[in-house]
C-alpha cells in the first residue's frame, strides 16, 4: 500500500533552490521564519529552509500552550540544536496567557473553537516575527494535509510559502530520513496538539499510510473511487470518506472568491509578475 519512494537527493535541492528564490528575489525578503513543533513537517521545513537560505537568514520560534507535551517542545529544540541556528534566531513563546485573553473577551468556547483560536494566535506571532526580520512566514503543511483540509484556515494555514506541500506525508517522512532528522522525529505521529492526546490519524480515523494510498491513486494516477477500493483491498466507504474530505475543504485551498464586476478583477485571472512593479 506503500507509495512509490521519491528521489530525496533532488526534491530536496530543488524545493531549497525554489525557496531561496522565492525568498530573496521573487518576494524581496531577506529571511525565513518557520514554526518549530516538534513534529515532522516543521523539522523538514526547518532543515530544507536552513538549505536554502542559511543558519543566518532562518528564524524558529517554539509556541507551545498548556495542551503541548514537554517532549514536543525538547524534539523542537533538538531540532534548532541540530541545525546550529545563532542563540538570537531562535525563541519559545508561551500563548497560554493569550488564548486565555481571548477567553476572557469571547467567553467559554467549544475544543474546537479554542484550537482554531489557538493555531491562529500562533499565525499572528510568525507573522510579526516575519515583519521584524523582513521575513516571510515558511509554511509546513505538507500535500495530504493540504488536500484533507487538515489544517486551520488562516491558522497554520495562513503562510506565505510551502515548500513541503507537494509532498504526501510518507514523502515527508522520507525526506525527513535523508535531511537527517531524528528518527524519533521523522516517526512521530502528526498532531495539531489543540487539545489532549490529539493525533491527526485519530482525528480522521484512518491511518496515514491509507490516506496517502487513496489520494496518490485518486489524484495522482486518476483512477476512479470503486478501483482505487479494490486495488488497495479496503471499503469503498473508506475511499469516500477521503475523497470527501478533499471536496469538501476546497474552499480552505483558494484565496476569497472575488465576486467580477469589472472587466478584469482581482481573482483567478488576474495576475502580476514582481518584474513589472
Amino acid at each position: 500500500m506503500s507509495l512509490p519512494p521519491i528521489n530525496c537527493e533532488r526534491v530536496a535541492d530543488y524545493i531549497a533552490r525554489r525557496l531561496r528564490w522565492y525568498v530573496l528575489n521573487y518576494a524581496g525578503k531577506q529571511a525565513g521564519v518557520v514554526g518549530v513543533s516538534g513534529g515532522v513537517d516543521s523539522a523538514v521545513t526547518a532543515y530544507l529552509s536552513v538549505k536554502a537560505l542559511g543558519r543566518k537568514r532562518v528564524y524558529c520560534y517554539i509556541l507551545p500552550s498548556k495542551t503541548t507535551p514537554r517532549e514536543d517542545v525538547e524534539d523542537a529544540l533538538e531540532v534548532i540544536k541540530r541545525l546550529e541556528l545563532p542563540e538570537d534566531h531562535y525563541e519559545i513563546i508561551d500563548i497560554n496567557s493569550i488564548v486565555e485573553s481571548f477567553k476572557e473577551k469571547l467567553g467559554k468556547m467549544t475544543r474546537i473553537e479554542r484550537g482554531n483560536v489557538m493555531a491562529r494566535i500562533r499565525m499572528i506571532i510568525l507573522h510579526q516575527r516575519a515583519y521584524r526580520h523582513n521575513g516571510l512566514v515558511i509554511g509546513t503543511g505538507d500535500k495530504s494535509e493540504l488536500l484533507l483540509g487538515y489544517f486551520t484556515k488562516y491558522g497554520d494555514g495562513g503562510v506565505d510559502v510551502l515548500p513541503i506541500g507537494g509532498l504526501y506525508k510518507t514523502h515527508v517522512r522520507q525526506l525527513a530520513k535523508y535531511l537527517g532528522v531524528p528518527e524519533k522525529i521523522a516517526e512521530k505521529p502528526s498532531s495539531p496538539r489543540l487539545w489532549p492526546g490529539q493525533t491527526a490519524e485519530k482525528e480522521l480515523g484512518v491511518s496515514y499510510e491509507i490516506i496517502d494510498s487513496i489520494l496518490y491513486h485518486r489524484f495522482e494516477k486518476w483512477l476512479p473511487e470503486e478501483e482505487i477500493a479494490k486495488i488497495l483491498n479496503i471499503s469503498n466507504k473508506t475511499v469516500n470518506k477521503i475523497l470527501t474530505l478533499v471536496k469538501k475543504t476546497q474552499h480552505k485551498r483558494l484565496p476569497p472568491e472575488v465576486f467580477h464586476i469589472g472587466y478584469r478583477d482581482l481573482g483567478s485571472d488576474w495576475r502580476y509578475p514582481r518584474q513589472w512593479f
